[in-house]
């Protein structure tokens, strides 16, 4: 069966909904069987209040921007249709989910809250277990993974679901090659003995451990070696 994944991410007017701030720009890329498939979802919407010097000077969307653009009510139906059933992929999704459930919990009637429909796999949570210890935002992430975000000034929800996806694909093993029949696709994205290819910036890059994270290595394993009472092996 396919696997159908949304790589989503939003933009607000600042980051408290209990404070009554709102969702001014989501962005969606959709993934099937670690495929994209082309069909995003993106739409700016008027909050309906005012946006937070502080949210404007990382987002750079002002109200002006948005006086004309439809509200959350206008959008919610079709971006809840779109969003129905697949899983997730969103870095730090305490954050967005916590707003999309808190706009849905304002309508007349009122949707469900995402997690009733939607899988939900945190990136955030992904890259602390693969890397504890280290910055695990999105451009500590691009740095580690060789991923180009130079053209990234701003945040901004398309752009940052779009990164986040090629993120997402190198933290878990690459993607399917677009090469290959539909079939071949598909059996190639469950075979984990199979070779993958990343869709935007070539073969996995092998990055060495850097001096500080030596460093980091070798301060944990003498705290290993002190509960122990013995050295795991030898110091070179």
């Amino acid at each position: 069966m396919a696997k159908r994944q949304i790589i989503l991410d939003t933009e607000t007017t600042g980051i408290n909904p209990k404070e009554g701030h709102r969702i001014i720009e989501i962005g969606c890329v959709e993934l099937i069987n670690r495929r994209f498939t082309g069909n995003n979802y993106h739409v700016y919407i008027n909050p309906e209040r005012e946006i937070e010097a502080e949210a404007i000077a990382v987002h750079g969307i002002t109200n002006e921007r948005l006086m004309h653009e439809p509200k959350f009510r206008d959008i919610a139906q079709d971006f809840y249709q779109y969003i129905q059933g697949a899983e997730l992929v969103i870095h730090n999704a305490a954050f967005d989910v916590g707003f999309i459930d808190h706009e849905f919990s304002m309508l007349r009637p009122s949707l469900p809250a995402v997690a009733g429909y939607c899988a939900i796999l945190d990136t955030l949570k992904l890259a602390r277990d693969l890397h504890p210890g280290q910055k695990n935002n999105l451009d500590a992430l691009c740095r580690r993974y060789d991923i180009n975000n130079s053209h990234r000034t701003l945040h901004g929800a398309l752009l940052d679901a779009e990164i986040l996806a090629d993120v997402y694909l190198r933290m878990t093993g690459g993607q399917v090659s677009l090469n290959l029949s539909a079939d071949r696709q598909q059996d190639q994205s469950t075979n984990l003995n199979q070779p993958v290819q990343i869709r935007r910036n070539g073969a996995l890059k092998v990055i060495p451990a850097s001096a500080e994270e030596l460093q980091a290595h070798q301060e944990r394993l003498q705290v290993i070696a002190k509960k122990s009472g013995a050295l795991l092996w030898p110091e070179a």
